[in-house]
Protein backbone atom coordinates (compact mmCIF):
# COMPACT_ATOMS: atom_id res chain seq x y z
CA UNK A 1 0.00 0.00 0.00
CA UNK A 2 1.42 3.35 -1.03
CA UNK A 3 1.72 6.16 1.43
CA UNK A 4 3.22 9.61 1.39
CA UNK A 5 6.47 10.05 3.28
CA UNK A 6 6.56 13.06 5.59
CA UNK A 7 10.28 13.44 4.91
CA UNK A 8 12.43 11.85 2.23
CA UNK A 9 15.89 10.45 2.79
CA UNK A 10 17.33 13.02 0.42
CA UNK A 11 15.81 15.88 2.43
CA UNK A 12 17.19 14.42 5.67
CA UNK A 13 20.64 14.14 4.14
CA UNK A 14 20.52 17.63 2.63
CA UNK A 15 19.75 19.00 6.10
CA UNK A 16 22.66 17.13 7.70
CA UNK A 17 25.85 19.17 7.91
CA UNK A 18 28.14 16.12 7.98
CA UNK A 19 26.55 13.99 5.27
CA UNK A 20 25.13 16.47 2.78
CA UNK A 21 28.47 16.79 0.98
CA UNK A 22 29.13 13.04 1.01
CA UNK A 23 25.93 11.78 -0.59
CA UNK A 24 25.90 12.31 -4.33
CA UNK A 25 22.48 11.32 -5.62
CA UNK A 26 23.62 11.77 -9.22
CA UNK A 27 26.08 8.87 -9.03
CA UNK A 28 24.43 5.96 -10.90
CA UNK A 29 23.85 2.85 -8.80
CA UNK A 30 23.37 0.40 -11.67
CA UNK A 31 25.10 -0.18 -15.00
CA UNK A 32 23.31 -1.22 -18.19
CA UNK A 33 23.95 -1.50 -21.92
CA UNK A 34 23.21 2.09 -22.89
CA UNK A 35 25.98 3.27 -20.56
CA UNK A 36 28.71 1.50 -22.53
CA UNK A 37 30.69 3.75 -24.87
CA UNK A 38 34.30 4.70 -25.50
CA UNK A 39 34.22 7.44 -22.90
CA UNK A 40 32.94 5.10 -20.19
CA UNK A 41 35.45 2.43 -21.19
CA UNK A 42 38.37 4.86 -20.99
CA UNK A 43 37.31 6.41 -17.69
CA UNK A 44 36.78 3.05 -15.96
CA UNK A 45 40.09 1.75 -17.32
CA UNK A 46 41.76 4.02 -14.77
CA UNK A 47 40.58 1.90 -11.83
CA UNK A 48 41.02 -1.74 -10.97
CA UNK A 49 37.97 -3.89 -10.08
CA UNK A 50 35.61 -3.50 -8.31
CA UNK A 51 36.04 0.23 -8.90
CA UNK A 52 36.64 0.04 -12.65
CA UNK A 53 37.75 -2.11 -15.58
CA UNK A 54 41.55 -1.96 -15.54
CA UNK A 55 43.04 -5.05 -17.23
CA UNK A 56 39.59 -6.54 -17.95
CA UNK A 57 38.58 -7.87 -21.36
CA UNK A 58 36.90 -5.27 -23.58
CA UNK A 59 34.90 -7.93 -25.42
CA UNK A 60 33.65 -9.52 -22.20
CA UNK A 61 32.58 -6.18 -20.73
CA UNK A 62 30.89 -5.06 -23.94
CA UNK A 63 29.03 -8.32 -24.52
CA UNK A 64 27.85 -8.43 -20.91
CA UNK A 65 26.49 -4.89 -21.00
CA UNK A 66 24.85 -5.53 -24.36
CA UNK A 67 22.91 -8.30 -22.60
CA UNK A 68 21.62 -5.75 -20.07
CA UNK A 69 19.31 -4.13 -22.60
CA UNK A 70 16.05 -3.99 -20.65
CA UNK A 71 15.14 -0.64 -19.02
CA UNK A 72 14.58 -2.58 -15.78
CA UNK A 73 18.31 -3.37 -15.67
CA UNK A 74 18.97 0.27 -14.94
CA UNK A 75 16.49 0.87 -12.14
CA UNK A 76 16.40 -0.70 -8.72
CA UNK A 77 12.67 -0.33 -8.14
CA UNK A 78 9.51 0.08 -10.16
CA UNK A 79 9.22 3.85 -10.15
CA UNK A 80 5.58 4.08 -11.24
CA UNK A 81 4.58 5.54 -7.92
CA UNK A 82 7.15 8.25 -7.37
CA UNK A 83 5.05 9.63 -4.54
CA UNK A 84 5.06 6.24 -2.85
CA UNK A 85 7.04 5.81 0.32
CA UNK A 86 9.38 2.98 -0.66
CA UNK A 87 10.69 1.20 2.42
CA UNK A 88 13.59 -1.23 2.31
CA UNK A 89 15.02 -3.73 4.75
CA UNK A 90 18.63 -4.84 4.30
CA UNK A 91 19.21 -8.09 6.17
CA UNK A 92 22.65 -9.26 7.27
CA UNK A 93 23.47 -12.51 9.04
CA UNK A 94 24.58 -11.20 12.43
CA UNK A 95 23.83 -13.17 15.59
CA UNK A 96 21.78 -10.28 16.96
CA UNK A 97 18.89 -11.63 14.88
CA UNK A 98 18.74 -14.96 16.71
CA UNK A 99 15.70 -14.72 18.98
CA UNK A 100 14.89 -11.21 17.78
CA UNK A 101 11.41 -12.02 16.41
CA UNK A 102 11.90 -9.37 13.72
CA UNK A 103 10.61 -11.52 10.87
CA UNK A 104 7.19 -9.87 10.50
CA UNK A 105 8.68 -6.40 10.68
CA UNK A 106 11.27 -7.27 8.04
CA UNK A 107 8.60 -8.67 5.73
CA UNK A 108 6.45 -5.55 6.16
CA UNK A 109 8.88 -3.52 4.05
CA UNK A 110 8.21 -3.01 0.35
CA UNK A 111 11.55 -4.54 -0.56
CA UNK A 112 13.91 -6.86 1.32
CA UNK A 113 17.60 -7.17 0.41
CA UNK A 114 19.57 -10.26 1.40
CA UNK A 115 23.17 -11.22 0.69
CA UNK A 116 25.45 -14.24 0.46
CA UNK A 117 24.37 -17.03 2.85
CA UNK A 118 20.76 -15.89 3.24
CA UNK A 119 19.46 -18.75 5.39
CA UNK A 120 15.72 -18.46 6.00
CA UNK A 121 14.29 -21.92 6.66
CA UNK A 122 13.92 -22.49 10.38
CA UNK A 123 14.58 -18.83 11.19
CA UNK A 124 11.51 -17.21 9.64
CA UNK A 125 10.34 -15.74 12.95
CA UNK A 126 13.62 -13.85 13.32
CA UNK A 127 14.62 -13.00 9.74
CA UNK A 128 11.36 -13.14 7.77
CA UNK A 129 10.47 -14.98 4.58
CA UNK A 130 10.51 -12.26 1.95
CA UNK A 131 13.37 -11.69 -0.47
CA UNK A 132 13.14 -9.02 -3.16
CA UNK A 133 16.83 -8.69 -4.02
CA UNK A 134 19.73 -11.07 -3.57
CA UNK A 135 23.14 -9.38 -3.75
CA UNK A 136 26.51 -11.10 -4.19
CA UNK A 137 29.75 -11.51 -6.04
CA UNK A 138 30.24 -14.79 -7.86
CA UNK A 139 32.93 -15.65 -5.33
CA UNK A 140 30.82 -14.92 -2.23
CA UNK A 141 27.84 -16.74 -3.73
CA UNK A 142 29.84 -19.89 -4.38
CA UNK A 143 31.63 -19.73 -1.05
CA UNK A 144 28.28 -19.35 0.71
CA UNK A 145 26.87 -22.42 -1.03
CA UNK A 146 29.86 -24.41 0.23
CA UNK A 147 30.40 -22.86 3.65
CA UNK A 148 26.76 -22.55 4.73
CA UNK A 149 25.47 -25.83 3.31
CA UNK A 150 25.65 -27.45 6.74
CA UNK A 151 23.16 -24.83 8.01
CA UNK A 152 20.76 -25.33 5.13
CA UNK A 153 21.90 -22.85 2.49
CA UNK A 154 21.81 -25.29 -0.42
CA UNK A 155 20.72 -22.97 -3.22
CA UNK A 156 20.49 -19.32 -4.15
CA UNK A 157 17.04 -17.86 -3.38
CA UNK A 158 14.70 -18.31 -6.34
CA UNK A 159 11.19 -17.04 -7.01
CA UNK A 160 9.34 -14.98 -9.60
CA UNK A 161 9.79 -11.86 -7.45
CA UNK A 162 13.50 -12.10 -6.65
CA UNK A 163 15.96 -9.96 -8.58
CA UNK A 164 19.71 -10.56 -8.61
CA UNK A 165 22.29 -7.85 -8.00
CA UNK A 166 25.81 -8.66 -9.18
CA UNK A 167 28.61 -6.79 -7.43
CA UNK A 168 31.45 -6.60 -10.00
CA UNK A 169 34.54 -7.71 -8.09
CA UNK A 170 36.26 -9.00 -11.24
CA UNK A 171 35.79 -10.38 -14.74
CA UNK A 172 34.18 -13.59 -13.49
CA UNK A 173 31.14 -11.58 -12.35
CA UNK A 174 30.65 -10.11 -15.82
CA UNK A 175 31.06 -13.52 -17.48
CA UNK A 176 28.71 -15.23 -15.01
CA UNK A 177 26.11 -12.49 -15.47
CA UNK A 178 26.21 -12.72 -19.25
CA UNK A 179 25.98 -16.51 -19.13
CA UNK A 180 23.00 -16.34 -16.77
CA UNK A 181 21.12 -13.98 -19.06
CA UNK A 182 21.91 -16.05 -22.15
CA UNK A 183 21.16 -19.34 -20.40
CA UNK A 184 24.48 -20.94 -21.31
CA UNK A 185 27.35 -22.55 -19.44
CA UNK A 186 30.18 -20.25 -18.41
CA UNK A 187 32.45 -20.37 -21.49
CA UNK A 188 35.72 -19.07 -20.05
CA UNK A 189 37.67 -17.94 -17.04
CA UNK A 190 37.71 -19.04 -13.41
CA UNK A 191 34.30 -20.72 -13.43
CA UNK A 192 34.62 -22.72 -16.65
CA UNK A 193 36.36 -25.70 -15.09
CA UNK A 194 33.56 -26.63 -12.69
CA UNK A 195 31.02 -26.95 -15.51
CA UNK A 196 29.07 -24.06 -14.02
CA UNK A 197 25.47 -23.87 -15.15
CA UNK A 198 24.03 -20.50 -14.13
CA UNK A 199 20.44 -21.73 -14.36
CA UNK A 200 21.11 -23.89 -11.30
CA UNK A 201 21.75 -20.69 -9.37
CA UNK A 202 19.12 -18.39 -10.84
CA UNK A 203 16.54 -20.69 -12.40
CA UNK A 204 15.72 -21.66 -15.99
CA UNK A 205 14.68 -18.99 -18.48
CA UNK A 206 15.16 -16.18 -15.99
CA UNK A 207 14.37 -12.95 -17.91
CA UNK A 208 17.17 -10.43 -18.28
CA UNK A 209 15.11 -7.76 -16.47
CA UNK A 210 15.69 -9.67 -13.21
CA UNK A 211 19.44 -9.05 -13.31
CA UNK A 212 21.17 -5.91 -12.06
CA UNK A 213 24.84 -4.92 -12.09
CA UNK A 214 26.24 -2.40 -9.63
CA UNK A 215 28.06 0.41 -11.39
CA UNK A 216 31.81 0.35 -10.60
CA UNK A 217 31.65 4.12 -10.19
CA UNK A 218 29.10 3.67 -7.41
CA UNK A 219 31.28 1.11 -5.63
CA UNK A 220 34.18 3.57 -5.88
CA UNK A 221 31.96 6.40 -4.63
CA UNK A 222 31.07 4.35 -1.54
CA UNK A 223 34.73 3.76 -0.79
CA UNK A 224 35.95 7.28 -1.44
CA UNK A 225 33.13 9.24 0.17
CA UNK A 226 32.58 7.27 3.35
CA UNK A 227 36.16 6.26 4.04
CA UNK A 228 37.08 9.92 3.83
CA UNK A 229 34.70 10.59 6.71
CA UNK A 230 35.33 7.51 8.82
CA UNK A 231 38.87 6.22 8.34
CA UNK A 232 40.41 8.34 11.09
CA UNK A 233 40.62 6.10 14.13
CA UNK A 234 40.06 2.91 12.16
CA UNK A 235 41.94 -0.21 13.26
CA UNK A 236 43.44 -0.55 9.80
CA UNK A 237 45.13 2.23 7.87
CA UNK A 238 43.63 0.96 4.63
CA UNK A 239 40.21 0.11 6.08
CA UNK A 240 37.53 -0.91 3.63
CA UNK A 241 33.77 -0.88 3.30
CA UNK A 242 33.73 -3.45 0.52
CA UNK A 243 31.27 -5.93 2.00
CA UNK A 244 28.29 -6.82 -0.17
CA UNK A 245 25.77 -5.72 2.44
CA UNK A 246 27.47 -2.37 2.98
CA UNK A 247 27.42 -1.52 -0.71
CA UNK A 248 23.80 -2.60 -1.15
CA UNK A 249 22.70 -0.73 1.95
CA UNK A 250 24.18 2.52 0.69
CA UNK A 251 22.69 1.82 -2.74
CA UNK A 252 19.24 1.43 -1.26
CA UNK A 253 19.67 4.79 0.50
CA UNK A 254 19.95 6.47 -2.88
CA UNK A 255 16.86 4.82 -4.31
CA UNK A 256 14.30 4.60 -1.51
CA UNK A 257 12.62 6.70 1.17
CA UNK A 258 13.04 4.51 4.26
CA UNK A 259 15.85 2.05 4.99
CA UNK A 260 16.11 -0.31 7.95
CA UNK A 261 19.12 -2.55 8.62
CA UNK A 262 18.93 -5.85 10.49
CA UNK A 263 21.68 -8.27 11.46
CA UNK A 264 24.61 -5.87 11.41
CA UNK A 265 27.31 -5.10 13.95
CA UNK A 266 26.26 -3.01 16.96
CA UNK A 267 28.11 -1.73 20.04
CA UNK A 268 27.17 -4.80 22.07
CA UNK A 269 28.26 -7.31 19.41
CA UNK A 270 30.06 -9.42 22.03
CA UNK A 271 26.68 -10.46 23.46
CA UNK A 272 25.76 -12.30 20.27
CA UNK A 273 27.10 -15.10 18.13
CA UNK A 274 28.84 -14.30 14.85
CA UNK A 275 25.81 -15.51 12.82
CA UNK A 276 22.15 -15.99 13.73
CA UNK A 277 21.99 -19.59 12.51
CA UNK A 278 24.80 -21.02 14.65
CA UNK A 279 23.84 -23.64 17.25
CA UNK A 280 26.52 -22.52 19.70
CA UNK A 281 27.72 -19.00 20.31
CA UNK A 282 30.75 -18.11 18.22
CA UNK A 283 32.76 -14.87 18.58
CA UNK A 284 32.59 -12.33 15.79
CA UNK A 285 35.54 -12.83 13.44
CA UNK A 286 37.41 -9.74 12.28
CA UNK A 287 39.32 -9.72 8.98
CA UNK A 288 42.11 -7.36 7.96
CA UNK A 289 40.46 -6.60 4.60
CA UNK A 290 37.00 -5.92 6.04
CA UNK A 291 36.93 -3.39 8.84
CA UNK A 292 33.83 -4.27 10.87
CA UNK A 293 34.53 -1.54 13.42
CA UNK A 294 34.58 1.01 10.62
CA UNK A 295 31.17 -0.24 9.52
CA UNK A 296 29.92 -0.02 13.10
CA UNK A 297 30.95 3.62 13.17
CA UNK A 298 29.11 4.28 9.91
CA UNK A 299 25.86 2.53 10.85
CA UNK A 300 25.77 4.20 14.28
CA UNK A 301 26.26 7.59 12.70
CA UNK A 302 23.54 7.06 10.08
CA UNK A 303 21.15 5.71 12.71
CA UNK A 304 21.78 8.54 15.16
CA UNK A 305 21.01 11.06 12.43
CA UNK A 306 17.79 9.30 11.48
CA UNK A 307 19.00 8.44 7.98
CA UNK A 308 18.59 4.69 8.55
CA UNK A 309 17.00 2.59 11.28
CA UNK A 310 19.59 0.16 12.65
CA UNK A 311 18.11 -2.76 14.57
CA UNK A 312 19.68 -2.88 18.04
CA UNK A 313 18.80 -4.58 21.32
Amino acid sequence: KRRTCPETLSSKIEADSEYKNLFNFSTPVLLRGEHFNNQTWKSLQEYKPPYGWRNLSYSDIRSTLESLNDPANGQLFDRKGKDACISCAVVGNGGILNGSKQGKEIDSHNFVFRVNGAIIKGFEEDVGRKTSFYGFTTNTMKNSLIGYEVWGFTKVPQSEEIQYIFIPSGIRDYVMLRSAIQGIKVPSGHDKGDDTRPWLYFGHNTPSRKFKLLHPSFVRYVKDSFLELLLIGSRFGNGTLRSSATTLKLGSLKCSREVAAYGFITDNYKKFSDHYYEDKKQPLVFYANHDMLLELKLWKSLDTRGIINLYQR
